[in-house]
């Protein structure tokens, strides 16, 4: 009955039996066997050399990319809806030590390179206004678009043409790569993206997320940057054998299709209520307050996204059975 957040799900089997084969004495902080096999596991996903960094959160793992591809005096380009904007308390700022963000606009909060490209034109070249470094980009987006690898290297392309890094926030990358149907690497690296927040957690992960750097010489610095942030676990081993339980067994696919599918379920019951296209796990669905109580009293829990409109987000421990209570509640508005 609860589809408030996909953060709230509970962790998979798979995740559970590999904390508790991690439970034993082993090397601290990132020495340990499970951290030690993270470059080579995650290499084979994306087929090129990465360097892989656990940490504990999302937010930590777009920080620290974006202080990776971004000085304090510079600037990194997205979308003003986009996490980093509107849900991360400044923590972008603070991480980079001062980058700011420019604010760039596009349908269901994805950037285009006609709407970056606006963005750059109205900053001069002068030591008076802040110099765009870096362009960031959310996959599934806040309103559960996808960007396409066509559309991913469009921007990629630009971002080179401009000397700028390319950083995708990956909280929902699994929903994303189950629609697309795609390689993990059409959508990061061959596109054009150097830095990517891979996230867990919102897929069946317990408290673990992955720093993916294609660059990998950008490992060098961020290694401190994560230490002296007081990101470092002293016992990292718990979050790696996460990270590659759900990779290693494709649990972290195959929970991102069973969500998506929830998500389509409810989609085909919304019809013209819907706000956007379903692409991933979120529907954003038109809906007066009379309609949102209605719901609500019959044990339905949501997120009231803006004025007229809800937020349902779809986790991947929920079955069909679980989903159709709602799309019928739903249907019969």
């Amino acid at each position: 009955m609860r589809f408030f957040s996909d953060n709230a799900a509970p962790a998979c089997p798979e995740v559970l039996a590999a904390l508790n084969t991690a439970n034993v004495l082993d090397t601290a902080y990132d020495g340990d066997q499970w951290s030690q096999r993270l470059d080579g596991v995650v290499s084979a996903l994306f087929e090129t050399p990465v360097r892989a960094l656990w940490v504990a959160s999302g937010t930590a793992a777009n920080c620290l990319a974006l202080a990776a591809l971004c000085p304090p005096h510079g600037a990194v380009i997205c979308h003003r809806d986009a996490h980093i904007q509107n849900d991360e308390c400044g923590a972008p700022e603070f991480y980079t030590h001062g980058a700011k963000l420019l604010l760039a606009d596009g349908a269901g909060a994805k950037l285009t390179p006609d709407s970056v490209k606006a963005v750059l034109a109205a900053t001069r070249k002068d030591v008076h206004q802040v110099q765009p470094h870096a362009l960031s980009i959310t996959q599934a987006t806040e309103y559960g678009r996808v960007y396409t690898p066509d559309e991913v290297a469009a921007l990629g392309d630009l971002a080179r043409a401009h000397g700028l890094g390319l950083h995708m926030d990956g909280a929902r990358f699994a929903n994303a790569v189950a629609h697309l149907g795609c390689a993990p690497a059409d959508i990061t690296w061959r596109a054009g993206v150097d830095a990517l927040s891979f996230g867990f957690i919102k897929n069946g992960g317990m408290m673990a997320e992955l720093l993916v750097l294609f660059r990998p010489e950008l490992a060098d610095a961020t290694l401190y940057r994560r230490k002296r942030a007081g990101l470092l676990a002293s016992k990292g081993r718990y979050l790696a054998a996460q990270i590659l339980a759900m990779i290693e067994g494709d649990a972290w696919r195959r929970n991102a299709r069973a969500a998506n599918a929830g998500a389509a379920l409810l989609a085909a019951a919304a019809g013209e209520r819907l706000v956007h296209p379903v692409e991933a796990n979120e529907v954003f669905l038109r809906m007066t307050p009379e309609e949102a109580a209605r719901l609500r009293a019959a044990g339905f829990d949501f997120y009231d996204w803006g004025p007229g409109e809800a937020r349902l987000v779809v986790s991947w421990h929920q079955r069909r059975e679980d989903i159709a209570p709602l799309a019928a509640a739903i249907a019969a508005l």
